[in-house]
């Protein structure tokens, strides 16, 4: 959760008493359970209430003007707002492990992925599978790759191939125009020299590596080293943009919360454009930890109606990436949030044992 979220956190905590916070869990609770609003005698007939209706309706009051419920036009109960949700998710929910059998699914599915993609692809499959929103995984920055080897294949006089491999098996291959003659030989010594050096090393920090070591007195080098790290250079000049991977956005057409064709369409522009939500969950990687976006608090979903819930994944202390689900504001966090955290772990050991 963002910092100013946090904060946000304290202030609401401190104006609600403990009535107020048991009415308004219950409001989230049966609205998240049942999707319609929320009326004062049906909670008071609830067995964990022993007050009036007069009495909740009083407190349900005192929420609405508070901005943590509204009233629907068409019906006399109420709904939670994006303040109301945001001061559940944050001071009234209770968390657990995911169940014995979605543990095993998670585990499972993922562990019999056998590359890199393949294992990013069915985190966003199993998320989707199991909450019914859709799963949504960006994918490590190629520059984040963790170098295993560095390899070079001569093609013609001026061109050389150039092959990263990297620490989970990922292969990245980039052709080099040369401006300078190498031979075979020369390519093998250099992939070895090279490798020993850079190995362990993200694509992004081989670069700095690399400069560095042509800034020093070229005097000490031979003329292969320079060769060598000029290859190098050229071979790590990639392209560092993230891809967003969705599996089942198809699942917002079965929420009566998407009836409307025009929020529908609005929301199916965003997640074909990605921008957005690609900026949304570099946000996410940024933090370093879990974020919750409720409606209207990113400027994702024009229509304001849509959930983020993502969290990051990663191998040791390098974060690579970001999972998460999409949904309506009315999910399950209670739920949901434990799956996606849970995905993020073992997502994040898959890719460490490959």
């Amino acid at each position: 959760m963002p910092i100013l979220l946090k904060s946000l956190a304290i202030e609401m905590a401190e104006e609600l008493g403990e009535r107020e916070r048991e009415v308004l869990r219950a409001v989230v609770q049966e609205f998240i359970s049942s999707g319609d609003p929320v009326g004062s005698q049906h909670l008071a007939r609830r067995s964990d209430f022993d007050v009036s209706s007069a009495t909740v309706r009083g407190v349900m009051a005192d929420l609405e003007e508070l901005g943590y419920l509204e009233k629907p036009h068409t019906s006399a109960g109420r709904v939670p707002t994006d303040r109301g949700y945001r001061f559940f998710c944050d001071a009234l929910l209770s968390l657990r492990e995911p169940p014995p059998k979605e543990r095993v699914l998670i585990e499972q599915g993922l562990s019999s992925s056998s590359g890199a993609e393949e294992k990013l692809l069915e985190a966003g499959k199993v998320l989707h599978f199991l909450t019914r929103h859709a799963g949504v995984v960006l994918t490590p920055r190629p520059t984040a790759l963790l170098l295993h080897r560095i390899e070079f294949v001569k093609l013609r006089e001026d061109r050389v191939l150039a092959i990263l491999i990297g620490k989970n098996g990922e292969v990245q291959n980039k052709v080099l125009a040369v401006d300078f003659p190498v031979t075979p030989d020369e390519l093998v010594a250099a992939s070895n020299y090279l490798s020993g050096l850079l190995e362990q090393l993200a694509v992004e920090e081989v670069r700095n590596r690399i400069f560095s070591e042509l800034e020093r007195d070229r005097a000490q080098y031979d003329k292969l080293i320079e060769k060598a790290l000029k290859l190098a250079a050229a071979a790590t000049e990639l392209q560092s943009t993230e891809r967003v991977l969705i599996e089942g956005t198809g699942s917002f057409l079965e929420q009566p919360d998407f009836a409307d064709v025009e929020r529908v369409r609005a929301l199916f522009r965003a997640l074909e454009e990605k921008t957005k939500l690609l900026a949304l969950l570099d946000r996410v990687q940024r933090a370093r930890e879990m974020q919750i976006f409720i409606g209207a608090e990113s400027d994702f979903s024009s229509a304001g109606d849509v959930s983020v819930i993502a969290t990051p994944y990663g191998t040791g202390e390098q974060v690579l990436g970001t999972v998460g689900v999409i949904g309506p504001t009315r999910m399950n966090y209670q739920r949901v949030i434990p799956l996606v955290k849970f995905t993020a772990q073992v997502l994040s050991k898959a890719l460490r044992d490959i």
